[in-house]
């Protein structure tokens, strides 16, 4: 593919990526909340749920996706319940303990099916997998190597921008070391959890 049309559809991407929406909302209210445990398999199940979309879009899926309605209509609830839960535990998170109820294994295998479920089921990403960037690159006729290029250039791109959005939550959470700071950031990430339960059940 040209150097052009994967240099604008990786810059559209970005654009798209670093604009606040409810993926972008739960990973930052957990790095608030929780730090960086498990952040790594949320960010995973986020770059595994973007490739998915765009697998579907490239391979001209995307009447076949519609067909599936009622399947990513269940991955949508799935999200919104998922953030939910963890809007309702953030809230009841207690301020004064750090020991992880689960093992590291365990808690990075649930980020990572929170993660996916999550973004499976985000009209944004839909969106612009299904309808923006298609409008930019013609997917179905790029060949293998030039559909090889552009997931890895998705990948960096997003593994890129979540991973600042990561390093910033946590810096900002390292700067509050009072419990009624952490009781405030615990119930402000619960917060945004909701707000972004709500974006994606309401669109």
């Amino acid at each position: 593919m040209p150097l052009s049309s994967l240099l604008l559809s990786a810059l559209i991407y970005a654009g798209a990526v670093a604009s606040p929406g409810p993926g972008i909302a739960a990973l930052v209210a957990r790095v608030m909340t929780s730090g960086t445990r498990g952040i790594l398999g949320f960010v995973l199940g986020m770059i595994v749920g973007d490739l998915t979309w765009f697998t579907i879009a490239a391979c001209g899926f995307a009447l076949l996706a519609q067909a599936f309605a009622p399947v990513f209509v269940a991955l949508k609830a799935g999200g919104v319940l998922y953030l939910v839960y963890l809007a309702w535990k953030t809230w009841n998170a207690p301020v004064d303990t750090t020991a992880p109820a689960a093992s590291p294994r365990q808690d990075a295998v649930r980020a990572f099916l929170g993660g996916l479920t999550m973004t499976l089921g985000n009209p944004k990403v839909i969106l612009f997998f299904l309808a923006l960037l298609p409008s930019v690159v013609d997917l179905p006729h790029l060949s293998t190597l030039g559909l090889m290029t552009m997931a890895a250039a998705l990948v960096s791109v997003l593994g890129t921008m979540l991973g600042l959005y990561v390093l910033a939550a946590d810096r900002a959470r390292r700067a509050f070391t009072s419990r009624r700071a952490r009781r405030r950031i615990n119930q402000g990430s619960a917060t945004v959890m909701a707000g972004a339960a709500a974006a994606i059940a309401l669109r």
